[in-house]
């Protein structure tokens, strides 16, 4: 019998704060920051993590972090979470407790990531047995919708800057349709936000649709429309048609994350780093990088995107050397 979804409080904050400042003609003006608020996670009464976060959807990003952090395998392994702001702590309650929980967190990676900075356990673990669906793919076209989506939505970081969008959509239509937009100080942050939304709206298992509701704008998909990633020997097609966005680069800790959720298509505004390429490779994740306007590159997984080069108009001419 599957376990019910956990219960999560609605403890979202302010995304920024206004603060007085001088500008270039040395005028007294006010101008909006983000909000960067310390959210120490508690795990079963034990303190986990400290998190530097938005504040926008801080159970999510919890359950997402407990997700990508292999600590918990579903979310239907959380009793609840529940986030005080006065306190800036998070208290997870599990229904069995976390096996091992001693030695999964004793090993730390310092990584790349901004607004977060470490990871627990073997980066590389169990990565390659990692199974994406053979058959995902995205049209040069689809690519420009999904770029000029983004670029149109009004956003934190056209108000204040200083932050990092992540965005996942569903690439099963002929128009990309964003499931879900999450900004915070940190890439993996947002990264984390989305997969504790996926596990609580789009998870095969989910028996339940009675916990945080989605983020504004975001849709409630049907259980079983979607799912993570499968293991060796398994292929999860139900996850076929999501693509990932972000701001950030796509670093090796990025591309892991998207595997581990069952994306098989990444995109990046920015580049890709030499061990991000690497995973993408091994995993045969479609990893497309420099994406602005009607410019990209794709570095691995080529045989996923369906180029249609006649849509990215001229090319411009080198220039010749004297």
């Amino acid at each position: 019998m599957n376990m019910p979804m956990p219960y999560l409080t609605q403890a979202k904050a302010p995304l920024t704060c206004d603060v007085p400042a001088v500008n270039e003609f040395g005028e007294h003006i006010s101008v909006s920051i983000p909000a960067e608020r310390a959210l120490t996670v508690y795990v079963d009464k034990r303190e986990l993590v400290t998190l530097m976060t938005l504040g926008a959807h801080p159970e999510l990003l919890v359950l997402g972090y407990l997700l990508n952090q292999r600590l918990v395998k579903s979310a239907e392994g959380i009793e609840s979470i529940t986030v005080d702001w006065d306190v800036g702590a998070a208290a997870v309650k599990t229904h069995q407790g976390i096996d091992d929980i001693e030695e999964k967190t004793s090993r730390r990676v310092v990584t790349t990531g901004c607004g977060q900075g470490s990871v627990f356990g073997g980066l590389m673990d169990e990565v390659d047995q990692i199974r994406l669906p053979a058959n995902a793919s995205l049209t040069q076209s689809q690519l420009y919708a999904l770029v000029n989506t983004i670029r149109l939505k009004e956003t934190t970081y056209k108000s204040a800057g200083s932050v990092h969008a992540c965005a996942l959509f569903d690439s099963a239509g002929k128009e990309p349709e964003m499931l879900i937009f999450v900004e915070d100080v940190g890439r993996h942050n947002a990264i984390d936000t989305i997969a504790g939304w996926m596990s609580v709206n789009m998870a095969p298992t989910l028996v339940a649709p009675r916990t945080a509701l989605p983020p504004e704008g975001a849709l409630r998909l049907q259980p079983g429309k979607a799912g993570s990633a499968a293991l060796a020997g398994e292929e999860n097609t139900a996850s076929k048609g999501l693509v990932f966005y972000t701001t950030g680069r796509l670093t090796s800790e990025m591309v892991i994350k998207s595997a581990q959720m069952g994306v098989p298509i990444v995109v990046s505004r920015s580049g890709i780093t030499q061990m991000g390429h690497q995973v993408a490779q091994t995993v045969d994740l479609c990893a497309i990088g420099r994406a602005t306007n009607k410019r990209f590159v794709c570095y691995t997984g080529t045989q996923r995107l369906v180029l249609e080069p006649g849509l990215a108009g001229i090319k411009p001419e080198v220039a010749k050397s004297a």
